[in-house]
């Protein structure tokens, strides 16, 4: 073989590589809608109506050093109770070292408060708090998420298909200009809820997001520890043959972290905890239907493995410059790319840091897959305080 028709075959197996690692950006979503357009699934019309009796309804919120946001999220909770008629608010605090257990407990008995003297995690948590409700619907939300006061009639409506076992909110970040980091991570967001809805529209969503999400409690399935509960116990009910869905007008906010090293290591915990969801369910999520499948592969495990397939496409593209014009060429790229990426960061420029967020956000998806198979599994958490610097208010301009 020719070093040029090795440097061909080198530049191809970069750019499958690339394929592979971006496929869940925008290639994936192609194929949604021209499963869509062709009639491949059958598309299942948004639920519309009321339920035949009432349902009941629990909100659980676990909480470690929430002091700063606390006060507001248990306002807000008080105020989908005062709309929804009827709403048992439960509350477990980690262990938490400042304030955050005196001020949930000055709210009771408005909320039950469940005060834990060690940490055990927030799978623990919500494991404790789903055993002490009977309600017919659990909802699942977090400390710094502000949400719209119609969701809770919007979920009502939801689940008055018997089909229907989950629902996963529209979720918008409040503050996507603050930084680059806050930029990124607002723009990947708003790709991920137009994937739910697409998923929605061809059959189920794949995953529920913590910030806030509803289940029916017949469904529910504890958490093992060391495993992110919303995909945990939404797949689960996927799994069941029940459907997912994104429920586009229930409505949530929050703050995205602004700072690029919180949502590293947001990333990695949540990668890490992920890629154990997949190997604990993986036995039961291969026994859904070859659709559902692909798009759990497709939107889900290509993202959290990505990273590997992206170092594969940088080495291969490397490997290739050599191979067809020498090494001092292929030096000369790195030279020139790691220049580029180093200096941009220095000057502050916008693009760069744009592209440094991403790598580092495929950089944490790499590093918690790692944790993950090699390393020690992650239990408890710790804030993003950047997403804690400017909670949202309840009605946020959109």
């Amino acid at each position: 073989m020719t070093s040029s028709s090795l440097a061909l075959l080198l530049f191809v197996a970069a750019f499958v590589c690339l394929f592979v690692a971006a496929f869940p950006f925008g290639p994936y979503q192609i194929t949604l809608m021209l499963a869509k357009r062709l009639g491949f699934v059958k598309l299942l019309k948004p639920v519309s109506g009321a339920t035949d009796e009432p349902l009941s309804l629990a909100i659980c919120l676990c909480a470690y050093n929430e002091e700063a946001v606390i006060k507001k999220k248990i306002e807000n909770m008080l105020a989908l109770r005062k709309a929804a008629g009827e709403l048992d608010i439960l509350i477990y605090v980690d262990c938490a070292s400042d304030r955050t257990a005196e001020i949930v407990a000055s709210f009771e008995p408005e909320v039950t408060l469940v005060n834990s003297d060690e940490r055990h995690g927030k799978p623990w948590g919500m494991n404790r708090l789903v055993s002490l409700t009977d309600a017919d619907i659990i909802l699942f939300t977090d400390a710094n998420v502000m949400v719209d006061e119609k969701a809770i009639a919007n979920l009502r409506r939801y689940f008055a298909d018997p089909d229907v076992g989950c629902v996963t909110s529209h979720l918008s970040y409040t503050n996507p200009g603050d930084t680059a980091t806050s930029e990124v991570g607002s723009f990947y967001w708003r790709l991920d809820e137009w994937t739910k809805g697409l998923e929605t529209e061809t059959g189920s969503a794949m995953g529920a997001d913590g910030s806030l999400f509803a289940i029916r409690r017949k469904l529910h399935r504890p958490t093992p520890d060391h495993l992110i509960d919303d995909l945990f116990v939404s797949m689960s009910i996927l799994c069941k043959g029940y459907r997912l869905i994104r429920g586009a007008d229930v409505n949530a906010y929050e703050s995205h972290t602004t700072i690029a090293r919180d949502e590293f290591k947001r990333k990695v915990r949540i990668a890490c905890q992920c890629m154990g969801v997949h190997r604990a369910l993986w036995p039961e999520l291969r026994t859904m239907s070859a659709w559902n499948i692909y798009k759990y592969v497709g939107h889900r495990l290509i993202r959290w493995v990505g990273g590997y397939f992206l170092i594969a496409s940088a080495l291969l593209s490397a490997m290739a410059i050599w191979a067809g014009f020498g090494f001092w060429s292929m030096f000369a790229a790195i030279a020139i790319v790691t220049g580029v990426i180093l200096g941009g960061s220095v000057a502050k420029v916008r693009m760069i840091e744009q592209i440094n967020n991403i790598l580092l956000a495929f950089a944490g998806n790499t590093i918690g897959v790692w944790r993950c198979y090699w390393g020690e599994p992650v239990v408890t958490w710790d804030l993003a305080g950047s997403a804690r610097d400017d909670m949202p208010s309840d009605q946020p301009s959109r």
